[in-house]
């Protein structure tokens, strides 16, 4: 199974980045997606995650209205549109992937724990 996170880079604050994860090795269905980050001197934290049908969304609060989550099951990928971009969501961002039972199509988990599958992550600095 591989996860890789791409399409970090530096960006001027209010602006915007699109972050993709790929999966491979697994079927992508079967699973709930989660972006989670971890900035310099911090603790992983929760950003967004989507259940494996796609229609269950949850953002955390600093990113919500900012952040769209999406995904695409035939292509195996999952994005993070980031606009509005603030010097806080400089992080190392990652995204997880948690096998979901059949019964839980709208099912999503927001503790990292949850999550059984990891890419390696992407560096997003926002600053000016």
């Amino acid at each position: 199974v591989q996860l890789q996170a791409s399409g970090g880079g530096l960006v001027q604050p209010g602006g915007s980045l699109r972050l993709t994860c790929l999966a491979s090795g697994l079927t992508f269905s079967n699973y709930a997606v989660g972006w989670f980050r971890q900035a310099p001197g911090k603790e992983r934290e929760f950003v967004a995650a989507v259940s494996k049908s796609g229609g269950g969304i949850y953002y955390d609060d600093s990113v919500e209205g900012r952040f769209t989550l999406s995904r695409d099951n035939f292509k195996n990928t999952v994005y993070l549109e980031m606009t509005a971009l603030k010097p806080e969501d400089t992080a190392v961002y990652y995204c997880a992937a948690d096998y979901v039972p059949t019964s839980g199509s709208n099912y999503l988990a927001l503790d990292s724990h949850d999550y059984d599958y990891w890419g390696q992550g992407t560096l997003v600095t926002v600053s000016s």
